[in-house]
């Protein structure tokens, strides 16, 4: 592997890690510590919430950051540091310490997005499947983060679930700094300060294009964060309520008996969670394959008709219904994560990209934090049925949005570039 392969790899792995780790907790919380701790699931949530908003908060500083300083020395202090707090973490005893380490957990997180696509969307060509390749490997973490924690609940404890993950961030991150350490203070981010400022010349309608383009990028980005981060954090939790038939014959069928012991289901609703996880998260390469080929507005069309309907198909399905539901709407999900990525990487400035992309990050997880009282709220008053139609709703607002966009972006070229 040459160093440029490798050099891609380890960011991929690295957006792997990110969702992974912010996302071990809902597993935990669904799973065991409702019963361990004696508190309910809908108020342990309320702990993860300011670990999302540190998980928004701090993109914007983590952008400004790698433009000033280094990508890739912002690259390596999120993979050791992740890796320290989350060692921290497993050793929580009381919600309130979950919390701090949570939060904790966040701000390094919050690292990763700006910069590993400012570095994705500026060093490689086949911008769309670039990013796509990117975000499959970041929903392979969304969905090991259950497959991973359901394991280790049944193995080895649910401290574990944070201290393996952990160790590996620690591993590469040092291969990364090993790979990329002459550019960390040298001509990386030397050649992204030093670009020369584009964007004088816009004209008025060129202006008025980006501004409307980006209104939609913004308000999508939004409405898509509710629906991400509720499929995503609640899936778990939906499996273990709906899928309960199935998850007690894959756990028989895992030990070879007739029943299947309760200790093993955990790993049967993680594994049913990973396969859904999993198979949806593809969807972004031909959702990257048509960004190229047709451009954002229709692909993006698709993917909220999507989710549209299997969101409106959900409620009262239960095992294999459920499943194969499921499976669509998360289809959608996953789906329409690399277009506002895309249309972000075809407007901005080279020179502010990571800067941009944090604005984009600093919207995306302060929604992501706020979604949570939500499906606490909704779980408690209502049930996931209510919030399946509340979900459907969000992509209808989506694809209203997105029929205005128009047929060509305003391009890097021409777009302004952010204020230093």
């Amino acid at each position: 592997m040459n160093r440029d392969r490798a050099y891609f790899l380890l960011l991929n792995i690295g957006h792997f890690l990110d969702h992974l780790f912010t996302l071990i907790f809902a597993t935990v919380a669904a799973l065991v510590l409702y019963r361990e701790w004696g508190v309910g699931y809908a108020e342990l949530l309320a702990y993860a919430t300011p670990g999302f908003f540190a998980f928004g908060a701090f993109a914007l500083p983590a952008g400004w950051l790698a433009d000033r300083w280094s990508r890739d020395g912002m690259m390596c202090v999120f993979f050791v540091g992740i890796g320290i707090v989350s060692i921290l973490t497993s050793f929580a005893t009381t919600p309130l310490q979950m919390g701090i380490g949570l939060f904790a957990i966040g701000m390094f997180a919050a690292i990763y997005h700006p910069v590993g696509l400012a570095i994705v969307t500026m060093k490689w060509r086949n911008t769309g499947m670039r990013i796509a390749a990117n975000g499959v490997w970041g929903n392979l973490g969304v969905a090991s983060a259950a497959l991973i924690t359901g394991y280790l609940i049944d193995h080895s404890g649910w401290r574990m679930a944070f201290v393996v993950p952990a160790i590996l961030s620690i591993i590469v991150g040092i291969v990364y700094f090993a790979l990329r350490y002459r550019n960390i203070w040298e001509e990386h981010t030397a050649s992204y300060r030093d670009a020369p400022k584009t964007g004088g010349g816009v004209s008025g309608l060129e202006r008025s294009l980006l501004f409307r383009v980006s209104l939609i990028v913004f308000f999508t980005t939004a409405v898509s964060s509710i629906i991400f981060q509720s499929t995503t954090f609640a899936l778990p939790k939906i499996f273990d309520e709906r899928l309960q038939g199935l998850a007690v014959d894959l756990a028989a069928w895992f030990d070879g008996t007739a029943g299947g012991e309760q200790g093993d289901v955990a790993t049967a609703i993680g594994s049913l969670a990973f396969v859904v996880f999993a198979m949806a998260s593809f969807a972004q390469l031909v959702v990257g394959t048509m960004l190229d080929r047709y451009g954002p507005r229709r692909v993006f069309i698709a993917m909220a008709v999507l989710q549209i309907v299997f969101f409106t198909a959900m409620p009262g399905l239960t095992d294999g219904f459920a499943l194969a539901v499921a499976l669509g709407f998360m289809f959608g999900a996953f789906g329409q994560i690399p277009i506002n990525d895309f249309m972000i990487g075809k407007m901005a400035s080279g020179a502010a990209r990571a800067r941009i992309y944090g604005v984009r990050y600093v919207v995306s997880f302060t929604v992501l934090a706020a979604s949570l009282p939500l499906i606490a709220f909704v779980y408690d008053s209502w049930g996931f049925d209510v919030l399946f139609r509340i979900l459907a709703g969000a992509a209808l607002l989506i694809l209203a949005a997105v029929i205005a966009l128009p047929q060509r972006l305003p391009s890097a070229a021409t777009a302004p570039v952010a204020a230093e």
